[in-house]
């Protein structure tokens, strides 16, 4: 029988090796194969993957081992004070806001009738709730709160560094790892 492909190549009749190809500019190199594999959509050989241009190796992470040995108790101060600071107004803010829903939803009339008919007060000479809770009282309070939660906040945390800072010279501080990617 003949086959339909004509004469063979010379190697396929003694069972040598294929010939080395040379590489086509611009694709990547492939060792010869012993059998070959189906044309992929693209032209390139199914089941092959062409390596990604610009493609990263692992990337290498860099490591320290640190020791916070002391913390400065004028920076604590500093910024806990700007902490304390921003929180406070934050809380007036919200006081403000808070009861402005409050008003708008009704809360103080409907508490205020219900107190005026507990009491028995129906003159003017019972006890206002709306008056009492008036926004200006409310973020007068609330300021005054806020001045001392930034005290607080600011001595006990300057108290917190030396605190620290005594008992790091016992037990050598917290040991940190600190890890850097490139």
């Amino acid at each position: 029988m003949t086959e339909s492909r004509g004469a063979k190549p010379p190697y396929e009749m003694f069972g040598g090796d294929q010939p080395a190809r040379k590489p086509v500019a611009g694709q990547p190199y492939r060792p010869p194969q012993a059998y070959q594999t189906p044309q992929g959509d693209d032209g390139t050989e199914a089941g092959m993957r062409l390596p990604r241009t610009g493609a990263r190796t692992t990337p290498r992470t860099r490591k320290a081992r640190l020791r916070v040995a002391k913390a400065d108790p004028w920076s604590v101060m500093k910024v806990s004070f700007l902490l304390s600071i921003a929180l406070g107004i934050c809380t007036v803010i919200a006081a403000a806001v808070l009861w402005m829903v409050m008003e708008a939803m009704g809360v103080f009339s409907t508490v205020g009738g219900t107190i005026s008919e507990a009491t028995g007060s129906t003159e003017s000479s019972g006890f206002d709730l709306q008056s009492f809770l008036s926004l200006p009282r409310v973020l007068i309070f609330t300021s005054v709160v806020a001045v001392i939660d930034v005290v607080l906040a600011t001595a006990l945390a300057t108290l917190g560094a030396f605190i620290y800072n005594l008992s790091a010279g016992f037990v050598g501080g917290v040991e940190l790892t600190l890890a850097e990617d490139e």
